[in-house]
């Protein structure tokens, strides 16, 4: 995995872990606060809100600042666990108590579903973070290892060419004064006009060994000079392809997270329409159950909503529940 797929698991991470605390708080408000209502002071009924918001508020702290610990590689110690279950049982017991004052076990099932979620939810979420957290430190100490480790080499490289190209130059330098001194040795034994003719000779030749060694210089300069032009366009070419790989994902992210909006906007207005006046079409009536279905209503809150028999709708939840079913999702995003 690459930093770029941890970084993608981590907005993944804090869009979903987001998401379910806003629809956890928005359902516990509703929940509770007709509770509260009731056992308020007729003057103080404005009030009723005030507890699920504050016990919800707690929620929100401890999800954030989790999420921020997790990032640091800290640990807030017992008094975060404390209280993220303390308010996640707290809310359960908000949810549940209006149907179980009732004895209604089906509300207490059902108003069960979001509290436990969200305090299952909080928990996973500060494991998956703190796991992301080390395998981001974990892969940047490799990432981290290995430039460092090129470094040493190319260095190791770049000392090994100087030595070779002194070593050169010293032998060359060694050969030259070799071949000046065997020939004074022989200038001295010849006459004024072959010492003359020698001396040219040998500044002839340290000419051509002068042009030589520029010629060789220059080309090792090219070479290099090629060499880093093609490592400037591989590192180019690296560069590129990540900034593309990082945009695709963005854009499939994007699409996936716009896709189930959509979906979940038509499945709210759907069950926000209230119980119907009437009998509704077939086809509607389809969609309003399939929606039921994934929210996970009861058979008899569906039949109020499309105005259809309980042994129609129960019939709609047993092919729903076929394995062979293609999706109720894909049923209403097709509308």
């Amino acid at each position: 995995m690459n930093s770029v797929q941890t970084r993608s698991a981590e907005r993944a991470l804090s869009g979903g872990t987001w998401l379910i605390v806003c629809g956890a708080m928005l359902y516990s408000i509703l929940t509770v606060t007709p509770l509260m209502a009731d056992h308020t002071a007729r003057e103080w009924v404005w009030t009723a809100p005030i507890l699920p918001l504050v016990v919800d508020a707690a929620v929100v702290i401890v999800v954030k600042l989790d999420d921020v610990l997790a990032r640091l590689g800290g640990h807030g110690g017992r008094w975060p666990l404390a209280l993220r279950w303390m308010t996640g049982m707290m809310t359960w017991a908000l949810n549940i108590a209006d149907s179980a004052l009732k004895k209604d076990l089906v509300g207490v099932a059902i108003h069960s579903v979001a509290p436990l979620l969200l305090i299952v939810t909080a928990e996973t979420s500060l494991a998956y973070r703190r796991a992301l957290a080390a395998a981001k430190k974990t892969l940047e100490t490799e990432q981290r290892t290995e430039r460092e480790r090129a470094e040493q080499q190319a260095r190791e490289r770049a000392e090994q060419a100087r030595q070779d190209a002194r070593e050169e130059r010293e032998h060359a330098a060694q050969l030259a004064r070799e071949q000046r001194d065997h020939e004074a040795l022989l200038a001295r034994e010849q006459s004024e006009r072959e010492e003359r003719r020698a001396r040219e000779e040998r500044e002839e030749r340290e000419r051509a060994a002068a042009a030589e060694r520029e010629i060789r210089e220059r080309r090792e300069r090219e070479r290099e000079q090629r060499e880093h032009e093609r490592a400037q366009l591989e590192r180019q070419a690296r560069e590129r392809a990540d900034a593309e790989v990082r945009e695709r994902a963005q854009t499939v992210a994007r699409e996936q997270r716009e896709r189930e909006e959509r979906i979940e906007r038509e499945r709210a207005a759907l069950l926000g329409r209230g119980p119907a006046q009437s009998k509704l079409p077939e086809d509607e009536a389809r969609r309003i159950v399939a929606a039921a279905f994934d929210a996970g209503l009861s058979v008899r809150s569906t039949v109020e909503l499309c105005g259809w028999s309980l042994g129609w709708v129960s019939s709609r939840y047993a092919d729903l529940r076929d394995p062979d079913h293609t999706g109720a999702d894909l049923a209403i995003a097709g509308r």
